[in-house]
């Protein structure tokens, strides 16, 4: 197991509230020597799994050198370390950005939750850079939403970005950062319309940073990302976290194509200025991120230069190289032939690559024509034609891939009765339409053994069946609720007292959604659980308790008539456990609620207590039996009237 625990003592500070932190990562080399390398595996989670990467989950806490995040290796954990797919549309509830990363992958992770309580979370990644790569940038994009605590620095919920030499045992100190939510010097936070509490939420979109890790050619790095909720327990903080599936060697654009009609060219993303040169450092060429140059240069082997400066406490200062070279080779990849299945869609093409350009045609049924790996949902079998080009519009080339549709008949029929009870002999059949295999399911898990096309319902659920046809597509049918009952027994309440004319409340068994009280006599309500009892004369009612499913109880229940409330509590009993007399209880009628009934022995000892009369006093003390004596009792009570009785007395336990 391992154990990390990292201070902060609050000097790097970045973003004015973390809640949530949208990142996403790309390497890039930033030299003429460089080339491209091939990206670490998993490290863009696209196997939608953790695999190389290491979960942990611990702590946070302030201290006097500043706030502290204790981690220890956990694996992935549930509200923790969360996987989302591409198509899962969701939202991020407070900014309303998506968590999938809007880069074209196929996955995203997130770590944290908005649960509080003083948690922390952390991922990290093991890489080596390549021996030739000594100048070498981590670029990620970053979407952030902040709570904002009135809390000391050190007490603030946060998001780490360490980034260390392994090999050395060195934190690289240009490439670490920490947010908290304590000031800002970056840009663009907006405040989130989705405020929970009083506590202020502010959000902001997707962002590039790029982080420097020049110097360290053939060195093992490791890329730490962790979350902590204050130190106070009562904030939270959580990151989304993407890696780009493309790994460069050079500045995006750098290399071109022959037939381009304009070179452009990207610096890494992050920085709050940009000032691009010729290569003699003379010439102002451009001051933004992204620099266009038309036509390209007549030469290859150009070489321009860009100075960058960070935003304060975010990295440091760089001026680079990039030699534009017109030896790109642009391939198109539509993807293998798929089908769709009832027009869901299905996903085209691959993640896509900075820098290209990316036309479908036709675009009958696309969600996008123009990303690299658009969801195709034709209403029949359609082939698509793929255009891959440069930004600069050169190096066309076209691929294809063929989409099947297949429409399945998912009909679900019911037999019988969606409501139904089991003991008076009705049923429910769901019938579906025959395919190469059938799987049935009950409240989202496979019934064992249930595949064929009818199958017979005996217990309550929610059910639905899974198609599968001959060439693979699964489609499930729409889900049916079946509500079956069992009959219960008809039961004799005991029997009730009411003063003369006072209101008594009475109480059906919730055993039903219905009922009916027979006759209509001194009740309020026939038709409540909890009616009330107002008379002068004695009644026996009968009860009517039905389910949704039609299963009939009749229960009963006799009220009594006294003038005056009556409290009786016998001089005597003997609990020897023949069924009569076995207990010593106050006998109620017309009482609404006990306070109290309590039993002492002579010594002032109390041996029971209770607020109900039933069942009343066993003759017991710590379970053992009390030997023949005198006992005194003392009860409390309200009656129907609204008059507090107090009374006792005292009895002679027998054995």
């Amino acid at each position: 197991m391992h154990l990390f625990t990292t201070f902060h003592k609050n000097r790097k500070v970045a973003g004015r509230y973390l809640l949530s932190v949208l990142i996403h990562i790309t390497f890039i080399c930033c030299c003429s020597e460089c080339v491209a390398q091939s990206c670490p595996p998993n490290i863009d989670f696209e196997t939608g799994t953790f695999n190389n990467w290491t979960c942990y989950w611990g702590y946070t806490f302030a201290s006097a050198d500043g706030n502290a995040i204790i981690l220890r290796n956990s694996g992935p954990l549930i509200d923790h370390h969360t996987m989302y797919s591409a198509n899962t549309g969701e939202l991020d509830p407070y900014g309303d950005f998506p968590v999938i990363c809007p880069n074209g992958s196929g996955h995203s992770i997130k770590l944290g939750s908005t649960h509080n309580g003083g948690e922390a979370e952390g991922v990290s990644y093991d890489f080596t850079i390549p021996a030739n790569d000594n100048a070498y940038s981590l670029i990620y994009h970053y979407a952030v939403v902040l709570q904002s605590p009135n809390h000391l620095l050190k007490e603030q919920p946060r998001m780490v970005i360490e980034v260390t030499n392994v090999t050395d045992n060195e934190t690289i100190d240009c490439a670490s950062f920490t947010f908290i939510a304590e000031g800002t010097t970056l840009p663009g936070f907006e405040v989130s319309a989705h405020q929970t509490d009083t506590t202020a939420v502010l959000f902001k979109r997707w962002t590039a940073v790029s982080i420097d890790l020049s110097g360290n050619a053939g060195k093992t790095i490791r890329l730490f990302f962790k979350t902590a909720d204050c130190t106070l327990s009562r904030h939270f903080g959580y990151a989304y976290i993407d890696v780009n599936s493309e790994c460069n060697g050079n500045f995006i654009g750098a290399k071109y194509c022959p037939d381009d009609s304009v070179v452009n060219v990207v610096a890494p993303f992050g920085f709050q200025s940009y000032t691009w040169y010729d290569n003699s450092l003379a010439s102002i060429l451009g001051t933004a991120q992204k620099i266009s140059i038309p036509p390209p240069p007549p030469l290859t082997g150009a070489t321009i230069a860009v100075k960058l400066e960070p935003y304060d406490g975010y990295g440091c200062p760089k001026t680079l190289f990039a030699i534009l070279e017109s030896n790109l080779k642009v391939t198109a990849n539509a993807g293998t032939d798929t089908f769709a299945c009832n027009n869901a869609p299905a996903l085209l093409g691959t993640i896509p690559k900075p820098g290209l350009s990316y036309q479908w045609s036709p675009v009958t049924g696309l969600n996008d024509p123009f990303i690299a790996n658009p969801l195709a949902s034709p209403g029949a079998t359609t082939t698509y034609v793929l255009t891959t080009s440069n930004s600069g519009g050169g190096c066309a080339v076209k691929d294809t891939v063929i989409v099947k549709s297949f429409i399945m008949d998912t009909t679900l029929q019911l037999i019988g009765k969606a409501a139904f009870c089991l003991d008076y002999g009705e049923s429910a059949t769901l019938v579906i339409k025959p395919e190469k295999s059938i799987q049935w399911f009950k409240d989202g898990v496979p019934v064992v053994g249930a595949t064929q096309t009818s199958y017979r319902v005996r217990e309550s659920g929610n059910y639905y069946a899974l198609l599968e046809n001959v060439v693979g597509c699964q489609v499930a049918s729409r889900e049916e609720t079946i509500l079956v009952d069992t009959l219960q027994k008809g039961i004799t309440y005991p029997v009730k007292y009411a003063v003369l004319n006072l209101p008594l409340g009475l109480q059906a068994r919730p055993i039903g959604q219905t009922v009916l009280w027979k006759p209509l006599k001194n009740l309020d309500s026939t038709s409540s659980f909890t009616p009330v009892f107002r008379g002068a004369t004695e009644q026996l009612y009968t009860i009517d308790i039905q389910t949704a499913g039609g299963c009939l109880t009749v229960d009963t229940q006799l009220v009594r008539t006294v003038s005056s409330v009556e409290i009786y509590v016998p001089n005597a009993f003997t609990p020897n456990h023949d069924g009569v007399n076995d207990f010593l209880r106050p006998l109620l009628r017309g009482v609404e609620e006990v306070h109290y009934f309590r039993v002492y022995n002579r010594s002032g000892q109390l041996l029971f207590q209770t607020q109900s009369a039933e069942p009343g006093w066993d003759g017991t003390f710590k379970g053992q039996p009390q030997l023949t004596q005198a006992v005194v009792w003392v009860l409390s009570c309200v009656g129907l009237d609204n008059v507090e009785y107090a009374q006792k007395g005292t009895c002679v336990l027998l054995r």
